[in-house]
């Protein structure tokens, strides 16, 4: 067995890792940027080595300074989790001509598989169905829409070296393709340093299903069943289960063939994920599911396969990178009960889904649940990192069990200043398709205004919080036999309100509480002339709302705009953001130039309204 590890990667995962090699014995080692010096996982392993400055680029994706931390520490293997380099073939081959231990798959599997249009045709080759497409060398636009039009609308434009939901576009009819391709394009080589793309076949009613599966040098290989990974936002997965709804044990058998089937085409080695895509239309049908790609590390959803199989997949790739054979055959591999995940990420649903970044004052994820995470109470959330803060993971008998174990886990949270998606996952969970088990990738897509959360609490919350924020003072409104109610003005995080509460509740007259419901947490605090509202771009001041880096400008000064046209893009936490005019007007002020570095609330676009 791997005696010292050095874990080439951050946050959650690392700490997960951490935790099972300490398990078995195994020394740790972490990295980290400036951004992560008092971070989490860098307080769990036994020694830290500091590689570079906060930006992925300059730090955790140069696998020159991680090969020098492992040998300068004696770490004996490398294992570099999801994500930044565990993908990519030169720095395994690195690791291993570096004489250490690479915790993955082959740099030939992952050459074999990482391109997702000679991955299709290697399957195909296998006798693994695939999905209908174009994957060829020819990458001109014009004959990228040719190829669009044959195989007939709604398509998929997808970053042949793309992932997590990056460098995709689904494009609807003809006249949107030339602009989804550049933009695809753009994120695709901003993101991994490959602009070349596929074209396939968008499934009307597609499911996501995938397949754990793992191997070893002494030619085994197994799966370890499915998850269905289909609620998804903007192609990046929300909530994971396993196993798959509606799967019966033929069309189990099958998929879960073709995917062994896949792995060995590779001479597959350790921990893999084979992605199919199904119509689900007809239900799951082992004639209606389609290869769509391989992802040759461990999955952010990997707990729920742990979960419903009692297996330590981490510990898995430990044993299998030492040398050992798989733990278990197939055959004693069984399903016990049904997982459910969800990926709580600081984020504010309410200003589409932009990253909240800051010091985590409050940090309580709800009981009752397994929680993997990289964050404490105090924390930084920087902006130079994916906002995942915490991976929930519910398991229970049945489907319903696990899912109201989770929505009652995130319904408990209470995080704050920063926003989470809390409340909105908790509205999936509870949604009429998703409890019975109506399933589709464009489920949050369609019912996005119905998932929602409430843009302030319940009036009995909120009465609740007007009472503890009152000192108890007399008994104004009070009539004989009657409940004894007052009204008062308070700020609901800045923005005043007025609340109806029973001034005999009244606590130790503080001077602002927090107010958590549904997975969501408010600032109430007493009202005061002159407190201020919340701002909004009412006067024409287009602000940034997080700091990036713009990547194009569509509009020039003195241009005239109309109500919703694309000013400018902005990218940051590796996703791309277009702000847009609240109205009709003329470009009065344009403080914004490609390529510019910007900071929260710096005011890009001053809109002079139109009369």
């Amino acid at each position: 067995m791997i005696q010292s590890l050095l874990i080439a990667n951050r946050g959650e995962i690392a700490c997960r890792i951490i935790r099972t090699a300490r398990r078995l014995g195994i020394r740790t080692v972490a990295v980290y940027s400036d951004a992560d010096a008092d971070a989490l996982h860098v307080r769990s392993a036994d020694e830290a080595v500091h590689i570079g400055p906060s930006p992925a680029r300059d730090s955790y994706l140069v696998g020159e300074k991680i090969i020098a931390a492992a040998k300068a520490t004696g770490a004996e293997a490398i294992h570099p989790g999801y994500g930044f380099l565990s993908e990519n073939a030169e720095f395994a081959r690195g690791v291993i001509d570096a004489g250490l231990v690479w915790v993955g798959p082959d740099p030939a599997s992952i050459t074999a598989m990482g391109l997702k249009d000679a991955a299709k045709q290697l399957m195909s080759d296998a006798g693994v169905p695939v999905t209908p497409g174009y994957m060829g060398e020819n990458q001109d636009p014009a004959f990228l829409a040719q190829e669009a039009a044959k195989i007939g609308y709604p398509v998929l434009i997808k970053a042949v070296a793309g992932g997590g939901g990056k460098g995709m576009r689904l494009v609807e009819k003809a006249g949107d393709f030339a602009d989804a391709l550049a933009s695809c394009q753009r994120e695709a080589s901003a993101s991994f340093g490959n602009a070349h793309v596929l074209i396939e076949k968008y499934i009307l009613s597609p499911r996501h299903i995938e397949v754990q599966i793992f191997g070893d040098r002494h030619g085994n290989v197994v799966h370890l069943f499915e998850r269905d990974c289909s609620l998804q936002r903007r192609h990046q997965k929300v909530i994971e289960e396993a196993p798959a709804p509606g799967m019966d044990a033929r069309t189990r058998a099958a998929v879960c063939r073709a995917a062994v089937d896949a792995a060995k085409a590779v001479d597959y080695v350790g921990a893999g994920t084979i992605e199919f895509i199904a119509d689900g239309s007809e239900g799951l049908r082992a004639d209606r599911i389609w290869f769509m790609e391989m992802n040759t590390r461990l999955q952010v959803e990997h707990p729920v396969t742990e979960e419903i199989t009692g297996q330590d997949l981490v510990e898995w790739q430990l044993r299998v990178a030492s040398g050992e054979p798989l733990p278990k055959r197939q055959e004693e591999l069984s399903i016990t009960g049904w997982a459910m995940e969800a990926r709580l990420y600081a984020e504010d649903p309410a200003r589409g889904f932009l990253p909240s970044i800051g010091t985590l004052d409050t940090f309580e994820p709800g009981g009752g649940c397994r929680i993997d995470t990289g964050v404490q109470q105090g924390a930084e959330i920087s902006p130079f990192y994916d906002p995942m803060i915490a991976k929930l993971i519910a398991h229970g008998p049945t489907r319903d069990a696990a899912r109201s174990a989770l929505a009652g886990a995130l319904d408990d949270s209470a995080i704050w200043p920063l926003k989470t998606n809390a409340g909105f996952l908790v509205k999936a969970l509870e949604h009429p398709d998703f409890v019975a088990a109506r399933l589709d990738t464009g489920l949050i897509g369609r019912e996005g205004d119905a998932l929602m959360p409430p843009a302030r609490p319940g009036e009995e919350a909120l009465a609740d919080a007007a009472a503890a924020l009152s000192r108890g003072g007399g008994l104004a409104g009070f009539r004989l036999n009657a409940p004894v109610r007052m009204t008062g003005s308070f700020l609901l995080d800045g923005e005043e309100v007025t609340i109806a509460y029973d001034p005999r509740e009244g606590g130790e007259g503080a001077e602002e509480v927090l107010v958590a419901e549904g997975g969501q947490v408010w600032r109430l605090t007493r009202w005061r002339a002159g407190g201020a509202g919340g701002a909004d771009a009412s006067d024409g001041a287009i602000l940034s709302p997080m700091p990036g880096r713009i990547i194009a400008v569509a509009v020039a000064a003195g241009e005239k705009v109309i109500k919703g046209q694309k000013l400018l893009t902005l990218e940051a936490m590796k996703m791309e953001h277009s702000l847009v005019a609240p109205f009709d007007g003329t470009i009065a002020e344009l403080n914004a130039s490609e390529g510019a570095q910007v900071s929260e609330g710096a005011l890009l676009v001053k809109i002079e309204k139109a009369e």
